[in-house]
């Protein structure tokens, strides 16, 4: 998770193992992004996210993305 001006090669850069958190996972599908028009409140957001209401609020956005792949 993260705030990125270039998503697609961000995502790429995870799977070729540029990222040491998440080499170990590859590789990794993109299943949820958000677009800000301001760069500080991507990085509000990204902060937000990773909060204790934050993990709750990403728990929701996962379990609905994959409900609605049902």
């Amino acid at each position: 998770m993260g705030a990125t001006s270039d998503l697609k090669r961000r995502v790429s850069e995870h799977n070729i193992g540029a990222s040491q958190f998440t080499s170990a996972g590859v590789p990794w599908e993109l299943a949820y992004y958000e677009a800000f028009l301001k760069k500080k409140d991507a990085i509000r957001e990204e902060n937000f996210l990773k909060t204790g209401k934050g993990r709750e609020r990403r728990k929701y956005l996962l379990e609905t993305y994959l409900e609605d792949l049902k």
